[in-house]
Formats: C-alpha cells, structure tokens, sequence
C-alpha cells in the first residue's frame, strides 16, 4: 500500500493487486473528516472502498480553521480545496470516476469549496464525480451542537484552555450571527444554503440519525427536499439510534452495504 503526503492528514490509498471485488474501472474515493477526526478513525471507512479495488484519498480539514475562520465567513478552507483536487491531477487519475464520501459540518465546508471549483476552474470542470455521500450533515447553525463537537476535540487539553476556546467560539458564533451576518452574506454564502442550492446533479446519499446531538435530523431532511426539489436522485437513510459520526460503528454491515450498494449504482446508473 502505498502513501503520498499532501498536507497532514491526507493520503492517497492505492488499491492492492487482486483486491476484492475488483472492477475493470477504478473508482476515486474522497473521504472528508468530521472536525478533529483523526486519520486512524478515517481508515476504517477507507478500507471499505480499498477493499473492493477503489483508490482512496482521505483528509480532514484542521479544526481551528473549521471552528473560527469558517465561522468568521472567512473562506480559509478554499485553498485546501483547491490541493485537494489538484492531488487528482499529481497521481494522473484525473479521468477515474470520482465520488465523496462526506462527514459531518467539517466535511461540508471543505466540500463547498470543491463544488465552487468544479464549476469554475477550468482545469477542474472537466472532473467525472458520480455521486456523494453526507454521513451526520449538514447541519444548520446549531451553537449548541458546534459547541459539543468542539468540547470533544479538546478533551484532551487543560481545563483553562478547553474553557478558552469553547467561550472564544461561542463568542465568535454570536457575534457572526448577530453583527456580521448581513455584511459577510454579500460576498460569503453559509455552506448549508450554498449547498442546498448547489447546482450539482449527480446522486446523493444522506446518512443521519434523529439521535444525533451535533447536526439535528430536521437540518439533514430539510436537504434533502431542497435537493430533491432541484431534481437531484436523493436518498436518506436515518438511523435513528446512533450518535453523530457513529453510524458505521453502530451498524458496520448495513452502513457498509448502503455506501457499497450506492457506489455501485452512481457507477453503474
């Protein structure tokens, strides 16, 4: 298995000689973490797609431009984007159908930004994506669930500094919402009405469940008939008992054969 360094966190994954129900086409898979993910957790849903001969990128966007450079409308996360997709072209498999597998609000915006680029890079437009898959999003401006997402990446700092960043966070929310919203709306669209009226058309996938504490079920099926209203083949999948980002975990075969079967059809339909 080889690996390839773009910035921490992302590898490329090439598919084993013989590997698992290998197809004459190799499929290009982009997972994008949730916030503060770390790669160990992203190679479980990775060896999914590894095993059935895809080739596999993964990346996880750093959470303090996530948590307040996103959060300030400050577009940190588009040259990520842009190295992202450029990586494509770095291991020649520009041309290889390509379909993303997507966690969480963290994954979202990173994802928006890819979307912006594909319609208006020349060199990216001519990109073959089939299909996406939203695991636990998107979610719509939930302080309350930013705020435990965020509590969980830092619960291995010191109290003082955890404490810190939460109250800077949570400042930083209200004041966006509250004083800056209408001056960054003119030239920064929030990633969730960016992405309902995207004007993407390939199918999508959305894995939630209405147990889910971070992003709240009402945000996820409030996507999907806005995506379905722009004629996108949608389906939904909730959960209904697993927590944020744990559906895998909670339901390894039957989330495996959902992403599978969806693969399979964004392939082949």
């Amino acid at each position: 298995m080889g690996h390839s360094l773009l910035t921490p966190g992302l590898e490329e994954t090439s598919p084993s000689q013989g590997g698992k129900e290998a197809e004459a086409w190799q499929p290009v898979v982009i997972l994008l973490g949730w916030g503060g993910c770390r790669d160990k957790y992203l190679a479980k849903y990775s060896a999914i797609y590894h095993k059935r001969g895809c080739i596999v990128i993964r990346y996880t966007a750093p959470w303090h431009m996530v948590f307040f450079a996103e959060s300030l409308g400050i577009p940190s996360l588009r040259v990520l984007a842009q190295k992202l997709l450029e990586l494509l072209f770095d291991y020649e498999i520009e041309k290889e159908p390509l379909l993303f597998h997507v966690f969480s609000n963290a994954g979202v915006m990173l994802y928006r930004y890819v979307l912006e680029l594909l319609q208006t890079h020349q060199r990216f437009c001519h990109l073959h994506v089939v299909g996406t898959i939203f695991d636990s999003g998107p979610g719509d401006s939930n302080l309350l669930g930013a705020l435990r997402a965020l509590a969980t990446i830092l619960e291995h700092r010191s109290t003082v500094l955890r404490l810190s960043l939460l109250m800077a966070f949570a400042l930083v929310a209200v004041l966006f919402h509250v004083l800056l919203a209408p001056l960054t709306a003119l030239f920064h669209t929030h990633f969730y009405d960016r992405l309902q009226d995207a004007s993407s058309r390939w199918p999508e996938l959305y894995l939630y469940s209405r147990a889910d504490e971070v992003v709240l079920a009402r945000d996820v099926e409030r996507m999907v008939e806005a995506r379905l209203a722009h004629q996108v083949r949608v389906r939904s999948v909730d959960f209904m008992s697993s927590a944020h980002v744990s559906h895998l975990r909670d339901y390894p075969t039957y989330y495996t054969s959902l992403c599978v079967n969806f693969m399979r059809s964004c392939l082949h339909g």
